[in-house]
């Protein structure tokens, strides 16, 4: 099922049961998994690899070379997995450097406009709303919410995150946290996603009383931790919380 006026290079591989539409490209290197569906005026390059059943609307950009003025040359790649939706004018860049990749799991949903930077490791089930921007090299886990906004390069955004519209990202968002402003500031713990996936009520209320220790009480981040640890019934998801903090590198939106 591909429309006559696609370019497809003869090396490419396409899988089984996928769309083509009107005017897309499709590059020497790329591989398209099965039932993927691409729209019109697609454009697949550079060493890029899709799972099965993602659907790319018009004029999304996909796996071309990076706008880092660092790269030299070399082999990069784009890696994508499976039943993701990239809606109009998405643009995900490959990595910089030779043998490294961009990285997207499966299950995401990226609005229209929105852009991903080279090196980024995406995880599942994530949302971007439209015209949200990560820079290079930004760390995003699964069921992440972010709204249109922009995220610095190197940031991470936690597990269960939400970041709200028209945010400046500059530090790491915590897991199951909620982000706003300019600079983002963590406002609030994130309710409602917590709840929609299943998170019990004995761990939401310790992650809330975790979120005190670490934005109201002044402490330092070793000393807040500590205290996290001490004082509050583990789990997994509050051990995950320590964990994303600790090992922090630019600092977290405070």
């Amino acid at each position: 099922m591909v429309h006559p006026t696609a370019i497809i290079h003869p090396k490419a591989k396409i899988g089984a049961g996928c769309e083509i539409g009107p005017y897309c490209v499709i590059g020497e290197n790329v591989i398209l998994g099965e039932k993927c569906k691409l729209h019109s005026h697609v454009v697949i390059d550079g060493h890029t690899k899709l799972g099965n059943g993602n659907e790319i609307f018009p004029f999304a950009s996909i796996g071309l070379k990076t706008q880092d003025l660092k790269w030299k040359g070399g082999i990069t790649r784009t890696e994508i997995g499976d039943n993701n939706t990239l809606r109009e004018y998405v643009t995900i860049h490959s990595a910089t450097s030779d043998g490294d990749a961009t990285r997207i799991g499966s299950h995401n949903t990226i609005l229209a406009y929105s852009h991903i930077a080279h090196d980024c490791q995406l995880g599942s089930h994530i949302i971007m709303s439209n015209a949200a921007t990560l820079g290079g090299h930004v760390i995003v886990e699964d069921h992440a919410v972010i709204s249109i906004s922009a995220v610095h390069q190197f940031c991470r955004i936690g597990k269960l995150a939400m970041i709200g519209g028209c945010s400046k990202v500059v530090q790491d968002v915590p897991p199951f946290m909620l982000a706003d402003g300019n600079p983002a500031e963590t406002r609030t713990v994130n309710k409602v996603g917590m709840e929609r996936h299943g998170i019990s009520d004995e761990t939401q209320s310790a992650i809330r009383s975790a979120f005190k220790i670490l934005f109201r009480e002044g402490l330092t981040i070793p000393n807040a931790l500590a205290k996290i640890e001490k004082e509050l019934p583990q789990s997994p998801e509050l051990q995950h919380l320590v964990q994303f903090v600790r090992s922090s590198e630019r600092g977290i939106s405070k």
